[in-house]
């Protein structure tokens, strides 16, 4: 062979060794890919499956809560339904109990009216055999007299009248100097000096209560979610909470001052402690509420000590803290009792009665204000009932229940408490009145006045205690003039209702003017 031919042939073995490695080397790197593939694919399938399982735990986390929430939900819900059936319930029995009651005294009444029909009938025969006996009287008086009863009557009454006006303006005006020599310094001189003796503060309270918060945030956490919080709040304290534009301040409403009280001590624990939500609401509320009624008793016990008073039943202490909360007219009903209290000592110790009696039914007279429960009773009444049941004395019993003429009194106390307590509600600024109904009350005081004859002007001045009626001289004369003035006292005593006492004045006079030129 030549060397040409062996190149050659070298050259082909050459080129067929190298094919053939690169034939095997791709063959290796196709295995190798292909096991890498499948490799890569079996891991991504085992991710696949712990994703999997990571979002199936994940949803079924998601629903046990949301199913917990709402059997929360709907265990509320049955709860609040639940007392609503209970407080239904609660009515529908003291419905039946009412209606039972009413059916009894229906009965008696039914008894009593056919027994009254019974005495009426007889009544009524009766006095028609007195008509016809007075009627034949009658006839043989005007046979003998010469004149018919109508006649005879009209002189005697018109002659009657004349003299008996005459007497009684003399005797009135004899029994007014008299009085006024005898009594009235007197009577003037025991209040004044009590009045002055007393000092006092004036006090006035409102429905509401606003609680001031550091920022607006906190508004949040108070409402919760969905307002829960705040409805939590208000069912449990029976306090509205208005939460409006007002910036940093929440309004609690409410007609009971406790109930506000505790409403407002809740609210600033929970705002303090930062934790609110239902459950802790109610325990902070349970936790004020005995905080309360355990001040009211301090408070009760403190006045007591403060006045002297010893050996009160506890019943009577803890209504006597509870005065603190209470308001009558925009005044304080403890403050109130309190000065009444001290008033009846001096005034007591002015005429000679015991100071400490008098003390203590001045300080006991409104305690019917203050009842756990609501009685069908006047506070007065009410009150009589529940000294009486406390063991204290007759005296200060009917004190307390004739401060209000709803009892006879048979004490020198019952006057005392009575006039002392005209005396705190009637210091200037002690209580408010509604503006609307006090400005009714002077036009209708000036209305009665101006009805009279002869009055010309009248002026309802010093916030509606004095009523200043001027008459005129031509038309109306002096005995006229004091007997419009107690007329006019009596119209207004029996168609009005004010605090304190009216003075009214009536004003007589005449005036000459000339010029001389």
């Amino acid at each position: 062979m030549s060397i040409v031919t062996l190149l050659i042939v070298s050259i082909i073995v050459a080129i067929v060794f190298s094919a053939l490695g690169i034939y095997l080397t791709t063959t290796k790197l196709r295995a190798s890919l292909t096991k890498k593939s499948a490799q890569t694919l079996v891991e991504a399938e085992e991710k696949a499956e712990m994703v999997k399982k990571e979002k199936i735990l994940q949803a079924k986390e998601k629903f046990l809560q949301l199913k917990s929430e709402h059997e929360k939900q709907v265990q509320e819900r049955n709860n609040r339904v639940m007392q609503s059936e209970n407080k239904n319930k609660q009515k529908e029995q003291e419905l039946k109990l009412k209606i039972d009651e009413f059916q009894k005294k229906y009965t008696e009444f039914t008894s009593a009216r056919e027994n009254l029909n019974k005495q009426l009938e007889i009544l009524s025969t009766r006095q028609a055999e007195v008509e016809k006996t007075f009627q034949k009287s009658v006839e043989k008086l005007e046979q003998i007299a010469g004149l018919s009863a109508e006649e005879a009557k009209k002189q005697l009454v018109e002659a009657m009248t004349s003299e008996a006006r005459s007497d009684a303006s003399s005797r009135v005006m004899e029994i007014i100097e008299e009085a006024k020599m005898t009594a009235n310094q007197q009577a003037k001189k025991i209040v004044v000096e009590s009045i002055q003796r007393t000092a006092t503060e004036n006090a006035i309270e409102n429905t509401v209560s606003v609680f001031n918060l550091e920022n607006e945030e906190v508004k949040g956490r108070i409402i919760g979610r969905e307002g829960r919080n705040i409805r939590a709040l208000e069912s449990l304290t029976g306090v509205e909470v208005i939460i409006d534009d007002s910036p940093d301040a929440i309004i609690l409403s409410c007609f009971d001052p406790i109930r506000r009280e505790i409403a407002r001590l809740s609210l600033h624990k929970l705002v303090t402690d930062g934790r609110i939500h239902p459950a802790r609401i109610e325990e902070v509320v349970s936790k004020t509420k005995k905080q309360i009624e355990q001040e009211i008793i301090e408070i009760g016990k403190r006045t007591c000590i403060d006045l002297g008073i010893i050996n009160l039943h506890h019943e009577l202490v803890r209504m006597i803290g509870k005065m603190k909360y209470r308001s009558s007219y925009g005044q304080n009903l403890l403050q109130h009792s309190r000065e009444v209290a001290n008033l009846c000592a001096t005034m007591a110790s002015e005429l000679g009665l015991n100071p400490k009696i008098a003390k203590r039914a001045g300080l006991l007279h409104d305690i019917g204000k203050v009842p756990d429960n609501e009685p069908e009773l006047p506070h007065a009444l009410h009150g009589m009932k529940l000294a009486e049941r406390c063991k204290e004395k007759p005296e200060i019993c009917n004190a307390i229940g004739a401060h209000h003429d709803e009892t006879e009194m048979t004490s020198l106390y019952a006057p005392i408490v009575q006039v002392c307590d005209a005396i705190s509600g009637a210091r200037p600024g002690a209580r408010r009145e509604v503006v609307e109904a006090y400005i009714n009350r002077l036009n209708k005081l000036e209305e009665i006045a101006m009805s009279y004859p002869g009055v010309v002007k009248t002026y309802a001045i010093q916030a509606g205690r004095e009523l200043r009626v001027i008459v005129a001289a031509e038309k109306v004369t002096d005995q006229e003039a004091t007997q419009i003035s107690m007329d006019l006292s009596k119209q207004i005593q029996s168609e009005m209702v004010f605090p304190g006492m009216i003075k009214v004045t009536v004003i007589r006079e005449t005036r000459s003017v000339n010029f001389a030129k």
